[in-house]
């Protein structure tokens, strides 16, 4: 595995790693809270024997940079981020993006941007929907049902606005019980606490949601802890015009406990749209 820095738009570094044949299309891993880029390292060594395979720290995680603000982690910059990433590791070719839980929110931020339009070949969305596009959701009528189950899932969203009381909750471990999926760096957990609250409410009041086409597939855990089903596979619908969604057996941290899996539908999509 080969590191690099990539410096982003705000003077950040952000740690890259890549593996597989360099000469091959380039598939681009995106972590979510409160994991660093390690989470992927199972479904990236499945794809690195086919694939040019891109991993890297969100901001605030792993070896990468920590904003001094807030402001800092705004899905806009992590869109930047990303640009800046894929500028480094695939200049003139897109890239196929597969993403989960935060990386899936943020990377809805790139997909839906019509200037990325042409760098992005395919996106599979793992346990993360849009925030404008779940907002929008959320305030549909005739699946009340869902929607109360699924607030019930989102209680944590709510908790993590309030000052002091998340970084009490990862200082005690109380958070790494509640979350599970192995232990965490709390730096990692603190910083991450940012990205709720620079981004929840703003698309709670204006969720704004934009249309893509570029081709995405929902992979939708059945027995995700935060992310319901319906909202994962339905939020999307009037907004992308390529979209397919599958569900598939796991909880929320299926990228990690069934790489092999994970890694298939990846494959397979990308072979379907045909993009390399």
């Amino acid at each position: 595995m080969n590191e690099r820095l990539v410096e982003t738009t705000d003077g950040l570094r952000l740690a890259v790693y890549e593996q597989g044949p360099a000469d091959a299309g380039t598939v681009v891993l995106i972590h979510g809270y409160p994991d660093n880029h390690s989470v992927w390292d199972g479904v990236a060594e499945v794809l690195a024997e086919r694939f040019h395979v891109v991993s890297y720290d969100v901001r605030g995680t792993g070896e990468s940079g920590v904003p001094d603000s807030t402001a800092g982690y705004r899905l806009a910059q992590l869109s930047e981020d990303f640009t800046a990433v894929i500028d480094a590791v695939s200049p003139e070719a897109p890239v196929h993006v597969a993403a989960h839980d935060w990386g899936s929110i943020q990377t809805w931020e790139s997909v839906t941007a019509p200037a990325l339009s042409s760098r992005i070949a395919s996106y599979t969305s793992i346990s993360g929907p849009d925030l404008g596009m779940a907002t929008a959701w959320l305030r549909e009528r005739g699946h009340t049902g869902s929607t109360l189950r699924q607030l019930a899932h989102s209680w944590y969203v709510f908790a993590f606005q309030l000052p002091l009381l998340p970084e009490a909750m990862v200082r005690s471990g109380l958070l790494s019980r509640f979350v599970g999926g192995g232990p965490r760096p709390v730096k990692d957990q603190v910083n991450g606490v940012e990205l709720y609250r620079a981004n929840f409410l703003g698309k709670l009041v204006r969720p704004e949601p934009r249309p893509t086409d570029v081709p995405v597939q929902v992979l939708a855990p059945r027995d995700d802890a935060y992310v319901t089903v319906p909202l994962q596979t339905e939020a999307p619908r009037a907004y992308a015009s390529s979209l397919v969604t599958r569900v598939i057996e796991g909880g929320h941290w299926v990228v990690a406990t069934e790489p092999e899996q994970v890694a298939g539908e990846i494959a397979a999509f990308i072979e379907k749209v045909g993009v390399l």
